[in-house]
């Protein structure tokens, strides 16, 4: 049975809740609610109890002597806000007031909903529900752009006469129409096995090049977007192993995961996977260059701090791993994976040197993204172009609008599947 987690916050639409947890229950479907504190002022936690069947959470810490909490070791042996997450389906937030909507885009976690929402991987669905200049001012719509972009659904609000006697949008969207949306989520999410039996194996992060034992070069990739991409892929049935440099994110669960430091370690790792594999993604940032000598000791820098004193570091070229891995298919039809994509990250325009790296490195797909500024490294979203090789034509190119990366690595895995034969 799907189980569904429910978020109640504190606005009028909240006496809704017991009926919308009643109308999931009806789809066969499990209900477990979260409460604000606010959320209590306007509908009981024991009446969401009662219709839900399961205990309803709202603290991470005991507030009172003798109070339980909900944070602490649950029956998995893990801690609640965390081990929920492995049991849910979708994460739904109903009625959603501006408050916590700021709360969740601006990422902040100082209770269970707010937490939970960070640690949760399973789609979420958003209704909000509040005055109509709070939902049209700007801060609230920047606030749903951002939750938007990040892979959220949005349950628009609907029209009509508000608690506080305007005429106007902001209603809780109408129970059915919720209903509606998870089931779509859940069908979405059950449906999108199309890389059932397929091997994919995915580099993400940086690579550090040592040039004595405490320092080395590297660069600002965070491994985030090819987190999303193994994640992605493991979720729609591929076996997924993950190549990954050295990053301080902490991988998904469920993968197979390979740790290297250098681009000569990555290399290695990733032709001795990609046989196997019937696609590869190098979504890993791999240093250019490294030095010509690691020093095996700390080198000193008493003679480098004199004025006017420059010192020099020669570098020699680092492997061209997806320029191998494509030369290498290139050379022998039958060897290595049957989709090869890379990433190619500019500061300028990125879809002339994405065509461009397209035909060098001999690709199937180039997810080219505009870098510098604070764009993409480290971040959730994402703005990217397409290129895409077509037999004996010019290669396709698709730009797309700003979106999660989580959306991008759907974008891409259908990429996969289309060129692997499994759908359209």
């Amino acid at each position: 049975m799907k189980k569904v987690v429910l978020g109640v916050t504190g606005c009028i639409g909240a006496y809704k809740a017991p009926d919308l947890v009643r109308a999931l229950r009806k789809r066969d479907l499990r209900v477990q609610v979260i409460v604000t504190r606010a959320a209590r002022e306007f509908v009981s936690p024991l009446s969401l109890a009662t219709v839900s069947g399961e205990p309803v959470l709202e603290h991470l810490f005991s507030d009172a002597p003798g109070e339980a909490a909900d944070e602490g070791p649950d029956p998995t042996g893990g801690v609640r806000h965390i081990s929920l997450t492995e049991e849910t389906d979708v994460f739904l937030v109903a009625p959603a007031t501006a408050h916590v909507i700021a709360r969740l885009a601006l990422g902040l976690a100082d209770d269970f909903l707010t937490t939970f929402h960070l640690a949760v991987r399973a789609p979420i669905l958003i209704a909000p529900a509040m005055n109509t200049n709070m939902l049209t001012h700007e801060a609230t719509q920047g606030h749903l752009r951002t939750l938007r972009e990040r892979g959220a659904t949005i349950i628009e609000p609907g029209e009509g006469e508000l608690a506080c006697g305007w005429l106007g949008p902001g209603r809780l969207a109408e129970i059915p129409d919720i209903v509606e949306a998870v089931e779509h989520a859940l069908e979405e999410t059950a449906t999108r096995q199309d890389l059932a039996g397929r091997k994919v194996v995915v580099a993400a992060g940086p690579t550090r090049e040592p040039i004595d034992p405490v320092r080395y070069l590297t660069n600002r990739s965070s491994g985030r977007m090819g987190f999303e991409l193994a994640e992605v892929a493991a979720a729609r049935g591929a076996d997924v192993t993950l190549v990954l440099g050295p990053t301080d994110l902490a991988p998904p669960p469920g993968q197979e995961v390979v740790r290297v430091e250098t681009a000569r370690e990555m290399r290695d790792r990733m032709f001795a996977a990609a046989p196997e594999a019937d696609a590869v993604v190098m979504a890993a940032a791999v240093a250019d260059f490294r030095p010509a000598h690691n020093s095996g000791h700390k080198l000193k820098s008493t003679g480098f701090r004199r004025e006017n004193t420059t010192s020099s570091l020669t570098l020699v070229a680092n492997p061209d791993i997806l320029g191998e891995l494509g030369a290498a298919r290139a050379a022998n039809s039958g060897s290595g994976p049957d989709v090869l994509i890379g990433f190619a990250a500019e500061t300028g325009e990125p879809e002339g040197e994405s065509i461009r790296k397209l035909e060098e490195k001999r690709c199937d797909l180039i997810v080219g993204n505009q870098v510098g500024q604070g764009r993409v490294f480290g971040l959730d979203s994402t703005q990217a172009v397409l290129v895409e090789s077509r037999h004996g034509q010019a290669p396709s190119v698709s730009r797309r609008e700003p979106e999660s990366k989580r959306s991008l690595a759907d974008a891409v895995c259908d990429v996969i599947v289309r060129r692997l034969g499994n759908g359209a």
